[in-house]
């Protein structure tokens, strides 16, 4: 017997899983009708929940002995839920999607195919149209992947979900990496195996509201470039070298022409200092990011606390 696992992440979650479970309920029939000899189990990770996702998520586990669960002390983010959901699996076969059903469960058969019959160590899916999201969230993320692509050695595919099935030897070398600022869309890349794509469209949630504000895929996205490219440090040495060279002609220039009283050199000065003063913040800042970052990691915190779990 080989055993699924299957990773379901959820923070204030109570209007949609309801719709999560009953869907899977009758995916998961037309598998075992295909597959009986694959045991199933679902562990939802409930990221300190405010609601009653918790409660709901205890009511199905009493009722469904593939079920489990794991609960945080507080909401240690999205990141920490899916490397609980991996540590707390025990599945040859290791499955994460979102609970909201923009994860399509009917690709599921087909996922798992991918990796137990073709020989594939992963199959992951991309979503090929953004239609329904906002305009400009939609802009922004395809212009992160575009940079992704260009300044990272890891591979980050455009429209990327983290609706993917694993191998157990894929899974374990992804809990193998420990950061603590986790950028999982980039440490998939970084662990390498063969993946097969399977692409789809963008399905809208099935009920409530997405927990990813502007802000947080913003903060999210510079986590990522942070945690796998250091292209932003070579581009402050870069621009120190050309500031350097530009100022110390501007010197002799200025220097020049004050002795000829073509201008007066106060305005000038000032401006000068003021952009230099600017670039120096802004490249202190960029040095700082990577800096603090390194702070935490020494720290060697835990991903997560569990309060409590099946």
């Amino acid at each position: 017997m080989k055993l699924l696992s299957i990773v379901i992440p959820c923070f204030n979650e109570e209007e949609v899983i309801p719709f999560y479970y009953d869907e899977m309920t009758k995916t998961l029939k037309d598998f075992k009708e295909k597959y009986p000899d694959v045991e199933i189990e679902m562990i939802y990770v409930d990221d300190g929940s405010r609601d009653r996702t918790l409660s709901l998520i205890k009511s199905y586990a009493e009722k469904d002995e593939r079920v489990r669960y794991v609960s945080f002390s507080r909401n240690f983010g999205k990141e920490a839920a899916l490397y609980a959901g991996f540590e707390n699996s025990k599945g040859d076969y290791v499955v994460c999607m979102d609970v909201d059903l923009q994860d399509p469960p009917a690709l599921l058969i087909e996922m798992y195919e991918a990796v137990a019959i073709e020989g594939y160590d992963s199959a992951a899916t991309r979503r090929v149209t953004r239609k329904g999201e906002p305009p400009i969230r939609s802009f922004f993320a395809r212009r992160f992947y575009r940079l992704m692509d260009k300044i990272c050695t890891t591979e980050v595919v455009d429209g990327a979900r983290d609706y993917r099935i694993m191998t157990r030897q894929m899974t374990d070398a992804v809990l193998s990496m420990g950061d603590y600022n986790r950028f999982t869309k980039g440490i998939y890349g970084w662990v390498g195996f063969k993946t097969k794509w399977l692409e789809f469209e963008n399905i809208e949630r099935v009920a409530g509201e997405t927990k990813w504000s502007f802000w947080n895929l913003l903060i999210y996205a510079i986590e990522g470039i942070i945690a796998f490219s250091t292209v932003p440090l070579e581009i402050i040495v870069w621009i120190g070298g050309v500031l350097s060279f530009l100022s110390a002609v501007f010197c002799i220039v200025a220097l020049v022409l004050l002795q000829m009283n073509v201008w007066d050199m106060m305005p000038v000065i000032i401006g000068v200092i003021a952009f230099f003063g600017s670039v120096n913040i802004f490249a202190v800042g960029i040095a700082s990011q990577y800096l603090s970052k390194a702070y935490l990691e020494t720290k060697n915190r835990p991903l997560y606390i569990a309060k409590e779990k099946t």
